[in-house]
Order: structure tokens, then C-alpha cells, then sequence
């Protein structure tokens, strides 16, 4: 399984501050698929632009999963899920619908995350909030379901 995780965010990108939430997540992926799968994951980080977001899911588009965190809230530059669903072919809605679920049991915030998910081709896209308690909860929820989605994309059924 072909993983890149791309952390969108200007501070991170510029070397304000360190990335944690895509560590993280690569973390959770090695530890609860590693051996059960083989597992190849890549990662990025570039600024909260919307061509750049549409330039590294291009460069990406090889990988079964891409995972995105940051840039899925209300700010002014927050423009993930819009590139995600103008990269994407179709959407996916019912992942974004059951991470924002499963999220508000943790947080009220949860109501203003605008996560995103949809298919290119056999690339499964994801979009991630920023907060590193928010990727181990949306990472770990996923897990029993990627091996699947990823099955599914290559025409292997259910």
C-alpha cells in the first residue's frame, strides 16, 4: 500500500514551527500496518496554496492513499478541500461525514472542520484538520478501512 501524507501549512512549510501531525500520522500507519501490509509512505509539506496543493496531488497521484492535514478549518487561507475536490473525480463523502462524527464526540470544534474525501483514478484522497490529537483520531479510525477502499479501487470488489 502506497501511503504519502502531505502536511499543509505555511508555518510549518516556512520553519516557524515544527511538523508534528504528519509524523504522527505515518507513525499510526507503521505501527498498526506495518507487517500486515507492505506499506510505502512518502510525505511532503508545503504552504496553504491551492496550486501548490493541486501540484503535489499530481505528483502523488501513484499513491492508493494520500492523506492531507491542515488547512480544513475556517480561516482565511484554509483552501484544502477545495483543491481536494477539484483534483478528485468523485467524492467520497461518507469518510469526512464519519471522521466529523466520531470527532465531536472529542471536540465542539469538530463542527467547523471541512474535511474532504474523493477518488482520481486508484488514489484515495483524505483531508485531515492540523492538530495532532486530531490526526491520531482520524488516522486510527481509519485504519480498518483503508485495506478495503484500496481493494476497491482496484476493481477487486467487496
Amino acid at each position: 500500500m502506497k501511503v504519502s501524507v502531505i502536511t499543509i501549512s505555511d508555518r510549518a512549510f516556512n520553519g516557524v514551527y515544527e511538523d508534528l501531525s504528519g509524523p504522527e500520522i505515518r507513525n499510526i500507519l507503521t505501527t498498526r500496518l506495518d507487517g500486515e501490509t507492505a506499506l510505502e509512505l512518502r510525505s511532503e509539506i508545503i504552504p496553504d496554496v491551492f496550486d501548490a496543493i493541486i501540484t503535489v496531488l499530481d505528483t502523488h497521484q501513484d499513491a492508493d492513499i494520500i492523506i492531507t492535514t491542515g488547512g480544513t478549518g475556517i480561516g482565511p487561507r484554509d483552501v484544502t478541500p477545495e483543491a481536494a475536490s477539484h483534483w478528485c473525480d468523485k467524492p467520497v463523502p461518507g469518510i469526512a461525514e464519519a471522521l466529523r462524527a466520531m470527532s465531536l464526540g472529542e471536540t465542539m470544534s469538530a463542527m467547523l472542520s471541512r474535511g474532504y474525501a474523493g477518488v482520481k483514478g486508484r488514489t484515495l484522497v483524505i483531508t485531515f484538520p492540523g492538530s495532532v490529537k486530531a490526526v491520531r483520531s482520524c488516522t486510527e479510525y481509519l485504519i480498518p478501512v483503508l485495506k478495503h477502499a484500496v481493494s476497491m479501487m482496484a476493481g477487486k470488489g467487496h
